[in-house]
């Protein structure tokens, strides 16, 4: 995408006493969201911990998620965690699987962590069972044995701050609330989990660039996997475009099975998205970017970035016409309530979103006789998994009239960009 997303006429200066001032006002802002975050976190200082020991006993009458986990985090010596947050030399992969409570003992978007060891399996999540992959022979045996009809896999990326635990907690909990059966995989790099760690997990996202591609590679190439996508939260975006654009450089193109990429509140700079874009190829997956314009999380985010607005924290409406050029689809989720006070975690924690997802991966149709979630968030279809993935923008007249289009090209044109067959060039 090399036309222009960032803020129209922006030029690279040196400080004035204007600039100054906005930067202090914006860092004044950032002070109560950083605070925020920091007692938002400080709860999970009194969980329980070692919850990745498995139990003695396999639960009865609960759900069970079954996911290959492949990880580039540091070995742990202690069984309970598995891993730390610290950098490994390789990456590591382990087959998980994970017990849920009965549906009717909980709420759909909701984690209920183990309050204590051994967990209660009725009522708090518990794992159950921790199998080493070693090879990537079993890895392709892993595939085979828990490939769907459409031999379809998910690859979830998490975003800043996730342990472990966390981000497999998280990934059972959208596996089992959407209501797919597609392979679930998780994808989790060496995030410390701790909110002032923000730019080690930044480094730690950049360090695991070439693992994922690895991974995504070899989901392509097995017989047994036919389609795939990629959910990413937050940093975890970022991971996932470099990724493939990584992908694409190595391979001259993204492999066709690749279908489908879920970009949820992404953590990227919106000028950084543009070239990742365009660097991927012509022949790229179906984008989909869930934004919102309430996202305290990426609103610090942006002030540690220099002042660059986030791709997921901005408004996107007024590059509508262009992003469905390009065929990348976006979602303001800003008018839905989440469990979060920062926002930023509305497509797993959302029901509205979660049941949305899950009633489209059931067959259901979205059509309603009032106004259903769909409308509210201005989905006209979606698919969490699957060729007949889309999730489409119904934007406001206003905002793909001629006059916006009109505006839209003389942005790109300004850049020595031009729009032809839905591709931006210069």
């Amino acid at each position: 995408m090399t036309g222009s997303l960032s803020h129209p006429g922006r030029v690279a200066q040196g400080y004035s006493h204007t600039t100054m001032i906005a930067t202090v006002r914006r860092a004044c802002k950032a002070v109560p969201v950083l605070v925020a975050l920091s007692l938002v976190t400080s709860g999970c200082a009194s969980r329980a911990q070692d919850v990745l020991r498995p139990l003695a006993v396999a639960p009865v009458g609960t759900t069970r998620v079954t996911m290959l986990v492949a990880t580039t985090r540091k070995s742990s010596e202690d069984p309970g965690k598995l891993y730390s947050g610290d950098r490994g030399t390789a990456i590591s992969l382990n087959s998980v699987d994970v017990s849920l409570p009965p549906d009717r003992k909980r709420n759909i978007g909701e984690v209920q962590w183990p309050s204590r060891m051994p967990p209660n399996p009725q009522k708090e999540f518990a794992v159950t069972q921790v199998d080493k992959v070693e090879s990537e022979g079993k890895a392709l045996d892993w595939y085979r044995r828990n490939r769907n009809k459409r031999h379809q896999v998910i690859i979830f990326v998490h975003g800043f701050n996730n342990t472990y635990a966390d981000a497999v907690f998280r990934f059972a909990q959208i596996v089992h609330d959407s209501g797919t059966d597609a392979a679930p995989i998780l994808f989790t790099w060496p995030s410390r989990g701790r909110v002032f760690d923000y730019l080690y997990d930044k480094e730690s996202a950049n360090y695991s660039r070439r693992a994922l591609e690895d991974l995504i590679l070899q989901a392509v190439k097995s017989p047994d996997v036919s389609d795939v996508t990629i959910l990413a939260h937050s940093m975890g975006g970022w991971l996932a475009a470099e990724a493939l654009r990584g992908v694409a450089m190595r391979e001259k193109s993204i492999p066709a099975k690749v279908r489908n990429v879920v970009l949820a509140s992404p953590d990227i700079d919106i000028d950084v998205f543009r070239r990742q874009f365009t660097e991927m190829g012509p022949k790229r997956p179906h984008f989909v970017i869930l934004t919102s314009n309430h996202d305290k999380a990426l609103e610090v985010s942006g002030w540690l970035s220099g002042g660059i607005k986030r791709l997921g924290g901005s408004d996107l409406r007024p590059y509508a016409p262009l992003f469905n050029e390009l065929g990348v689809s976006v979602i303001d989720t800003s008018a839905i309530a989440t469990n979060d006070p920062l926002g930023h975690n509305a497509f797993a924690d959302s029901p509205e979103i979660v049941r949305l997802l899950g009633r489209r991966l059931a067959g259901q149709s979205l059509d309603g006789g009032k106004a259903s979630a769909a409308d509210q968030i201005g989905v006209t279809a979606a698919n969490l998994a699957g060729s007949a993935a889309r999730l489409a923008v119904a934007a406001p007249v206003a905002v793909i009239s001629p006059e916006a289009r009109e505006i839209l090209k003389e942005e790109l044109s300004s850049d020595g960009a031009t729009i032809k067959n839905g591709q931006i060039t210069y």
